[in-house]
Order: C-alpha cells, then structure tokens, then sequence
C-alpha cells in the first residue's frame, strides 16, 4: 500500500491568463499535482479574484499513484471561465494529502518564458 505524501491544503496566490501570445504557443498556466496514495484524490479548488467573488468548488480527481497537469484555462463554475487577462489566486483542497507545484508558460513575446514554483502548503 502506498502512503499519501504532501498536504492537503495548498494555495497558488499569482495566477494570471494573458489575452494574447505570440508565434506558435499559447501561453497557460497549469496546477501540477502528484499523488501517491493508493487512493484517488478529489480535490476542491477555488479561484480568487481582486475584484469579484470567487469560483468555489471546481471538483477534480487525481487518480491513484498518478499526476496530473491541470491547465487553469479549462477550469470552469457552471460554464464560466477563468477570465484573461484578470489575476488571480488559487486554493486547492484535497480529501487526502497530495503534492501541488504550479507553472506558467508566458509567450506574451517572442522569447517565452516557462516559470515552475511549489505553491504554499498549509499544515
């Protein structure tokens, strides 16, 4: 049996969605998850605006002893979107502990720039 690792609590506070990229990539950001329980992994994520009320409870599960790339374009409350070109911040919940890293690929100009950090795991 394999144990979970990470927590189950853990918070993204810079998102953002550009309006428009450049050449042949799309710029995105995605919610990089690791499970490694023996169990799925439902999660509960919510989106934070500065100046609207948040999308909550966007469900989605991790499958047992996988990872999974969440892209937050594709993140979605009843048909609604993540808005471009608004930020944002993320909290992500899980029913099991889980490992959670975020990355951003910026094509806004020629020269992309890909940035991966571990978001912030509450205890």
């Amino acid at each position: 049996m394999h144990r979970p690792r990470g927590e189950k609590l853990w918070y993204i506070p810079d998102g953002y969605i550009p309006e428009v990229s450049s050449g042949q990539l799309t710029s995105h950001e995605s919610i990089c998850v690791l499970n490694t329980a023996s169990e799925d992994a439902l999660l509960r994520i919510s989106i934070y605006f500065e100046d609207r009320d948040p999308m909550e409870d966007i469900m989605v599960v991790v499958a047992a002893r996988r990872t999974k790339h969440i892209r937050t374009s594709s993140l979605h409350q009843e048909g609604t979107l993540i808005p471009v070109g608004v930020p944002y911040a993320i909290e992500v919940q899980s029913d099991i502990p889980i490992i959670v890293q975020y990355s951003r690929l910026d094509a806004t100009q020629a020269e992309n720039a890909l940035m991966s950090v571990m978001a912030h795991p509450i205890k």
